[in-house]
């Protein structure tokens, strides 16, 4: 699908060719016809696939997340009945819309788009990367936005330093390898005086812990095998903890030992329920964190002004300027 000249002359186009940079020689990137990109310098190319650039050339350790948002490709997008995902983003970065109105953004493991859909709302220009083929979800739910999706790796973001305004990433880094090394490789891609913001699994709550001892057996899977046992695992335990609970005395605690045991998502909605328990168990890797984790992460890469979001562990600090 090349590129229009109304893309070519758009704003987030022209951030684009600004800050791409290749990743064997650090030369900037031009785009090509197809829409991918090719370096200046070394002529390597990056490719346009199925709707987006690619910037590595597989999924990894991520691929249950590519079938995942594949599957349930707007499940959790904000309309105008619901801003569940907006309400979500606020907590778990304290952002707010005066701050991304207008800014250059990275959303770092962007999914299906869900929360560049809120930034891009608040007026903001917003590049979204992500390891998995979620990011050709992305660039779909999101075409009429000034968004971009590109597959690429935290680890090696194809991007100049001092690039981007604002970098959120809420739920994501603890599925990498290496969640502190992960958080900060993002500091150098700050502008000066630029935002960071990370929301991460606590560890503070030792609930969910059964869920990790089965994921040691489940992350083994097939992501389309694990998804067929929990589309009969999740109705079945849910409806056994709301039963169980109705029962006078020992109800609620054997509702609770059930949950403890074989946790499955409570919420409301099935589709919903089956995605995020989808989530719990899918991921090769899945760390939990603490506020002095996190804080010392800032403090070794120099942020200051640091704040908490509504929900643990919600991180920001500001790169001085």
């Amino acid at each position: 699908m090349p590129i229009t000249e109304a893309q070519l002359q758009s704003p987030l186009s022209a951030d684009l060719q600004t800050i791409l940079r290749c990743l064997s020689c650090g030369s900037k990137l031009n785009s090509d016809d197809s829409g991918g990109y090719v370096c200046a310098e070394c002529k390597r190319a990056y490719p346009f696939v199925n709707g987006i650039a690619r910037f590595v050339d597989a999924q990894h350790y991520a691929a249950s997340f590519g079938f995942q948002w594949h599957r349930y490709q707007k499940t959790q997008l904000d309309h105008d009945e619901v801003r569940e995902s907006e309400q979500n983003f606020i907590m778990k970065t304290a952002l707010r819309p005066e701050e991304l109105a207008g800014k250059l953004i990275l959303d770092v493991g962007c999914g299906m788009g869900r929360f560049a859909e809120v930034a891009t709302r608040w007026g903001a220009r917003v590049v979204g990367i992500d390891l998995s083929a979620a990011a050709e979800v992305a660039a779909k739910n999101l075409a009429d936005r000034d968004f971009v999706a590109f597959q690429a790796d935290v680890f090696s973001l194809p991007f100049a330093p001092e690039s981007f305004d604002v970098i959120y990433s809420v739920g994501v880094l603890h599925h990498t390898p290496d969640c502190e090394a992960a958080v900060k490789a993002l500091g150098k891609y700050l502008k000066p005086g630029g935002i960071l913001a990370v929301w991460l699994y606590s560890g503070y709550n030792k609930w969910y812990r059964f869920s990790d001892f089965w994921r040691r057996y489940t992350h083994k899977m097939k992501p389309e095998t694990l998804h067929g046992i929990l589309k009969v695992a999740v109705p079945v335990l849910y409806n056994t903890q709301q039963v169980l609970k109705k029962v006078p005395l020992v109800g609620r605690p054997a509702a609770g030992l059930v949950h403890h045991v074989f946790p499955v998502n409570r919420q409301k909605r099935p589709e919903a329920r089956m995605l995020d328990t989808f989530d719990w168990y899918s991921p090769k890797y899945q760390s939990k964190h603490t506020y002095e984790q996190v804080f010392h992460w800032y403090e070794a890469m120099g942020m200051e002004d640091m704040r908490i979001g509504d929900f643990a562990i919600a991180v920001r600090g500001r790169k001085p300027a």
